[in-house]
């Protein structure tokens, strides 16, 4: 027996909204898929480089809304990304708006969260990042 990991999904309020958000850690989307009867689009997005299909994220958005959507989607886990210049990439998400839940005070991790409440975990490549201000006296914000 073999098992092969596809992607995972995660249902979104604002297609465009949270499209941005997933661009701006660097994925790009792969592939859509739009269905009239079912009246939803979905989204396949991935890190440049890895459009082999199991390193997808599956953005769901439903067109007439969805009201099932949690306010809170910490029960889903986390997404988790590899990432070339930590505190470069979190400066880029603070300055478009996004909150840094657990700043990357230690040089090797930091969670955000997308429009949709996902939480979203970023790790250095390599060694750890030495400590770095305002990075390393940053408090917590929210949950991650």
């Amino acid at each position: 027996m073999s098992i092969e990991y596809l992607h995972t999904m995660v249902r979104v309020k604002d297609l465009e909204k949270s499209m941005a958000f997933y661009e701006m850690l660097g994925l790009k989307e792969r592939r859509r898929s739009e269905s009239e009867k079912g009246r939803f689009t979905l989204v396949f997005m991935c890190p440049p480089g890895q459009e082999d299909g199991h390193n997808d994220v599956e953005l769901t958005y439903n067109w007439d809304g969805d009201d099932a959507l949690p306010d809170d989607s910490r029960h889903f886990g986390h997404l988790a990304y590899r990432v070339d210049d930590l505190y470069g990439l979190c400066q880029k998400l603070m300055d478009n708006g996004v909150t840094i839940n657990r700043p990357p005070r230690d040089g090797h991790m930091a969670f955000v969260r997308s429009p949709d409440n996902v939480s979203v975990e970023l790790l250095q490549k390599g060694d750890a990042l030495p400590e770095q201000e305002p990075w390393a006296s940053m408090e917590n914000k929210g949950h991650w």
